[in-house]
């Protein structure tokens, strides 16, 4: 045995010892860590390049839950406008109704009465139903309604929302009403003919816009799941293969304690030598 290694002075067995022992305990704390987070990468300091990826990767999910958010507020915006035209579109049936009942000569002046009433509750009704269509302060069937710009994806993409006014519509509609008597009650039924066409077309915009909003939701959150999992692959740990290396470790650690515990006597050995 060299004689260095009998030396009081420099324990060279518990030195070597000990930094094994502390490798052994930093890559246990790198473990442990990983196991206890399910991260492999938390920090710059694990992999900077990794952390840099993850970090892009983190700011574009973020966005994309924004436009997400967006997109869902846009067709809260469609549902109530739908909601609001197809309201309007069951009342002229009843208006429609009530102008072929005024359209009979053969009707008294009181049923004539009771039914002009009745015609104009409906037409009332349905500018309550077109001006309370309104959800976020957005009103896509009142005259002051304008085309919305609905950003779709990140890079700035829109959806446009077209605005139907069926307020005007409608104005022009009961402007144009006259049922006091058989033969202008006749006329009229062309003039509801004409607003029945504009409400069917904005039935038909607003779904066609519904349709097109709930295709890039869709697309919009599997790009963020696709995004999500290659998050994943870059920064979760393999808990499995982690768990085994934290249990290896954990013996590794055990055996070099009773390595340097050892390498500590040493000394009192020598020592006894001379007693």
């Amino acid at each position: 045995m060299a004689a260095g290694n009998n030396s009081i002075n420099t324990n060279v067995g518990a030195l070597v010892a000990l930094q094994n022992l502390n490798s052994i305990n930093s890559r246990l704390d790198t473990t442990q860590n990983r196991v206890s987070t399910g991260f492999k990468v938390t920090g710059a300091v694990d992999d900077a390049s990794s952390f840099s990826i993850a970090q892009g990767l983190r700011g574009e999910m973020k966005a994309y839950g924004a436009v997400s958010q967006g997109l869902a507020n846009a067709r809260g915006v469609m549902k109530v406008a739908e909601a609001g035209a197809t309201a309007v579109s069951d009342l002229v049936g009843d208006i429609k109704k009530k102008v072929v009942e005024l359209a009979n000569a053969a009707i008294t002046t009181a049923q004539r009465s009771i039914l002009t009433s009745d015609f104009n509750q409906l037409v009332d009704q349905a500018r309550a139903f077109l001006n309370q269509a309104t959800f976020q302060g957005n009103n896509l069937l009142n005259s002051g309604a304008a085309t919305t710009n609905v950003i779709s994806d990140i890079d700035g993409s829109t959806i446009e929302l077209r605005p139907n006014d069926l307020i005007t519509e409608l104005d022009t509609f009961s402007g144009a009403a006259d049922v006091s008597d058989a033969s202008a009650a006749t006329s009229t039924l062309d003039a509801l003919a004409t607003f029945e066409s504009a409400v069917n077309t904005a039935l038909g915009n607003i779904g066609a816009d519904t349709r097109q909003l709930n295709f890039q939701d869709d697309f919009i959150g599997k790009i963020a799941d696709a995004v999500e999992v290659g998050l994943g692959s870059i920064v979760d740990a393999d808990l499995a293969k982690e768990s085994a290396k934290l249990q290896a470790l954990q013996i590794q650690q055990q055996l070099a304690s009773q390595s340097l515990s050892i390498a500590n006597q040493r000394p009192s050995v020598l020592l006894s030598l001379f007693r």
